[in-house]
């Protein structure tokens, strides 16, 4: 990697710390889930809301490191408003890129489909890091299989609040 790509996916990771897209609790919800990454302290809260086989609303806050607040970030960015099944592919991509150790290839149509979170690709090479990447986006796996079953269980899409 070029040192302007280095400096330009440093820079959209820090927009994202900065400016955190759909932090925020959100109302009503169909899951909640909270993620930890005990190794550095990085947390995160996710709620989610289904609609019609889409992510209609995804709402989290969390404390922690930069990578892990602008993973969150872009993920819930990419994902709000998608079918269910296209997240979850992404969540996957990018769990393949944060295990690439630094090797990851990506095509062309999977680097535009990951958008932002192609900057992370860097992270891939420090261990140490690649679970504060991966928080939000296996947090947002987790809620979406719980409300997953929480909806098919009431047969409804929207469950309303929790506590």
């Amino acid at each position: 990697m070029s040192l302007s790509m280095d400096s330009m996916y440093q820079q959209i990771i820090l927009d994202h710390y900065k400016h955190p897209q759909h932090r925020g609790t959100i109302e009503p919800f169909d899951a909640e889930v909270h993620h930890v990454n005990p190794t550095c302290g990085d947390e995160v809260t996710l709620r989610v809301r289904l609609a019609d086989g889409e992510i209609a609303e995804l709402g989290w806050v969390g404390e922690g490191c930069s990578i892990s607040q602008a993973s969150t970030s872009v993920m819930s960015d990419l994902v709000v408003g998608k079918p269910i099944e296209n997240a979850l592919r992404l969540q996957e991509k990018f769990l393949e890129l944060m295990q690439s150790q630094g090797q990851g290839e990506l095509t062309e149509d999977e680097a535009e489909a990951l958008d932002d979170a192609v900057a992370f690709e860097g992270v891939s090479k420090y261990p140490a890091r690649v679970k504060c990447a991966l928080l939000g986006w296996m947090a947002m796996k987790s809620a979406v299989a719980e409300a997953s079953s929480t909806v098919e269980a009431s047969g409804t899409t929207e469950q309303g609040a929790q506590s």
